[in-house]
């Protein structure tokens, strides 16, 4: 059942009796991999049946690590049309570029001057990017919770998804929210986590999170022949040295993706390999046949859309127009409560 809002009679909350607004962003890396699209883009799709969504790419954020700017533009066309062949639609759901939106940069310049400076500095990403980025400790690194504060303040979000983990990213977001509107005057509703399955996918090492940056990837919507590859490299059972003992497959990686892709017979390939009656090799080829089916309507669907040149464009252009028009509202509630214009 979609949720929606009963009653409120704070000046910047949502309207009685719509349906409850998310909002969700990702930094443009370009075409998503299977970990993009277990970790959020799947459950993007779902929420749409039940909340007024919008979704946002992140460009602002991805200059604080230093990309190439060359790339930002290309990798966003690449990520969006994986979007809208996962389901993502335009129709039921806002999509637009962080960067059309002035009104984000100027929500983060009045939100920063009410967030004190102890909060940014114990954010633990921020010391993990300082020793990832020690050549460029920048003011976007630290100030990055108060942009994320503002992209999600700005259209006045009532839920924001995220998994356990994430959950002091969403408290701080609040605080800010408080904290404002303690010193201001009440503008800000604070938004509330949407706890959401979302499973640590690993990598083909089997050590680490998939992730682009570590070559560790299987492209969600690559070519049959290109998962296959990308799935014959996995690490498996560390714990099983030779086929004819008994394997883990709640401890190893291949296994556990099975879960996902192989959902009528996982536990069956599982019991094959406790019994030693299967090895990885096999399990290996029968998980790359699983993605690849999976995705093949996707895949089909997103050569048609890259066939139409500017649709992503149109896209983003009309998802900004869209959002305009409440992130005006909240800019003008927010620079009348500090006094300006």
């Amino acid at each position: 059942m979609p949720e929606t809002i009963l009653e409120s009679s704070h000046p910047g909350a949502a309207t009685p009796g719509r349906r409850l607004r998310v909002l969700s962003g990702m930094q443009p890396t370009g075409r998503m991999h299977v970990g993009n699209y277990l970790g959020a883009l799947r459950n993007w799709v779902q929420l749409q049946d039940g909340y007024e969504c919008i979704f946002f790419v992140a460009d602002y954020h991805s200059l604080t690590e230093a990309t190439d700017p060359a790339s930002i533009r290309p990798a966003t066309v690449e990520m969006v049309l994986d979007w809208l062949a996962a389901g993502i639609d335009p129709e039921r759901s806002t999509a637009f570029l962080q960067s059309d939106l002035p009104e984000v940069a100027e929500l983060h310049l009045l939100l920063s001057m009410s967030t004190p400076l102890g909060w940014l500095e114990r954010v633990p990403t921020y010391k993990e990017k300082v020793a990832q980025f020690p050549d460029n400790q920048n003011y976007g690194l630290l100030g990055y919770p108060v942009l994320q504060a503002a992209d999600i303040l700005l259209p006045r979000a009532d839920r924001v998804p995220v998994g356990e983990d994430q959950a002091p990213h969403i408290e701080l977001t609040r605080e800010i929210a408080r904290r404002f509107n303690h010193l201001f005057g009440q503008v800000f509703p604070e938004p509330q986590g949407l706890f959401t399955e979302t499973p640590r996918v690993m990598g083909t090492d089997g050590v680490n999170k998939m992730s682009k940056s570590r070559g560790n990837t299987i492209g969600m919507l690559d070519s049959p022949e290109q998962i296959r590859q990308a799935v014959m490299t996995m690490v498996t059972d560390v714990e099983r040295p030779r086929r004819a003992d008994p394997g883990h497959p709640e401890r190893c990686n291949v296994c556990s993706l099975h879960r996902f892709f192989s959902p009528d017979r996982y536990e069956e390939i599982w019991q094959g390999e406790r019994e030693a009656r299967t090895g990885c090799v096999e399990v290996k080829r029968w998980l790359a046949e699983a993605i690849a089916d999976h995705f093949a309507p996707m895949r089909e669907r997103r050569a048609e859309l890259a066939a139409r040149p500017g649709v992503v464009d149109e896209v983003l252009a009309e998802g900004a127009r869209r959002a305009r028009v409440v992130a005006q509202e909240t800019i003008a509630l927010a620079r009348e409560a500090c006094g300006l214009g």
